[in-house]
C-alpha cells in the first residue's frame, strides 16, 4: 500500500472536521460535477458554499471550467453535497488528490455518489451536447484506486457493478420526464493530458468504448470499494480525434458543456427527487 495513505489519512481528519463544523447536517448524496457543468449546485436551497482552498488540506484544483468549491444544500427532501470542480491525475501526478473527494464523502458517511465529466464522443450515433448515462468503464490510466483504501481489498468487492442498475433506470425515469434525450455507453478513462490519436481511438472503440476523458474511472472505483452505490453522467462535448475532422479544445468542451447546462441541470434535480 503507498506510503501516502499515512499522510492522506491524518490530513483528511483535519478536512473532515473542518466541513463537519460548516456544514449544518449530514448529506446521504454526494455529487462531482464535471468541465463547465458546476451550475447544478445553484439549485439547492440553504446553500453553504466553501471554496476548497479554505479546506484544510484539500488539493488545489487549476483547470478552467472547475470552479474548485464544496456546496452543502437541499433539494427536495435530500442533502446533497455538490464538488464543483475535480483534481485530474495530470494536473498533481498523485492519485491520493485525485480521490479525496470521494475519501471526504465517505468521511462523511455518504453512500451514493453521481459523478459527471465533459466528455469525447467515440459512438458515431452521438453528437456534441448529447448526455449519456455511464453503464460501465474501462480505466486505461494503469493506476489502481484499491491501493487507496483503507483495508484490504476482497474479491467479492472488485466484482460489484462500477454503475448502480437502479440508478441507470432513475435515470432514465428522470430523462422521459424531461424530455430529454438520454445516450447509453461506456466510458473509458485515460491519464491525459494530452487528446488522444486518432489510432488511440480506433483502439478504444474496437474494445467497448463510446466515450473517452480524462477523469472518473478511478474515482468510481474508489467509491464502489467503499461501498458506495454509483451513477455516472457523460456530457458529450465534442467528437473524437477521427470520429470528426476538426482540431479539438478546452474551450470547446466548456463551451458545450454551458450550452448543455439546463438539460443536464434537469436530469440530475429529477434523478434526486425520484431516488
Amino acid at each position: 500500500m503507498p506510503t501516502t495513505v499515512v499522510r492522506t489519512t491524518r490530513d483528511l481528519k483535519e478536512s473532515l472536521s473542518y466541513l463537519r463544523g460548516r456544514f449544518p447536517n449530514t448529506s446521504s448524496l454526494a455529487v462531482v460535477l464535471g468541465s463547465g457543468l458546476g451550475d447544478f449546485a445553484n439549485r439547492l436551497e440553504k446553500r453553504i458554499t466553501i471554496p476548497l482552498e479554505e479546506v484544510p488540506y484539500y488539493p488545489r484544483l487549476t483547470v478552467e471550467g472547475h470552479r474548485g468549491t464544496v456546496t452543502f444544500g437541499r433539494l427536495g427532501k435530500t442533502d446533497v453535497l455538490v464538488f464543483q470542480g475535480r483534481i485530474h491525475y495530470y494536473e498533481v501526478g498523485d492519485l491520493s488528490k485525485v480521490l479525496y473527494p470521494i475519501h471526504i464523502s465517505h468521511g462523511l458517511g455518504i453512500k451514493k455518489l453521481i459523478v459527471t465529466n465533459a466528455a469525447g464522443g467515440i459512438n458515431r450515433q452521438f453528437e456534441p451536447g448529447d448526455l449519456m448515462t455511464i453503464t460501465d468503464h474501462i480505466n486505461l490510466t494503469l493506476e489502481n484506486p484499491h491501493s487507496w483504501a483503507s483495508r484490504p481489498a476482497n474479491v467479492r468487492q472488485n466484482q460489484r457493478e462500477m454503475y448502480d442498475k437502479r440508478f441507470q433506470r432513475v435515470l432514465e425515469e428522470a430523462a422521459a420526464a424531461e424530455g430529454i434525450f438520454l445516450q447509453h455507453g461506456v466510458y473509458c478513462g485515460l491519464k491525459g493530458p494530452c487528446y488522444e490519436t486518432a489510432a488511440e481511438i480506433e483502439m478504444i472503440r474496437r474494445i467497448g468504448g463510446d466515450a473517452v476523458g480524462m477523469s472518473t474511472v478511478n474515482e468510481v472505483g474508489l467509491a464502489v470499494r467503499l461501498g458506495m452505490r454509483v451513477a455516472g453522467i457523460s456530457c458529450v462535448t465534442n467528437l473524437a480525434t477521427g470520429i470528426l475532422d476538426a482540431k479539438l479544445s478546452h474551450a470547446e468542451v466548456t463551451e458545450v458543456a454551458h450550452r448543455s447546462k439546463q438539460s443536464f441541470a434537469d436530469l440530475l434535480t429529477g434523478f434526486i427527487e425520484r431516488l
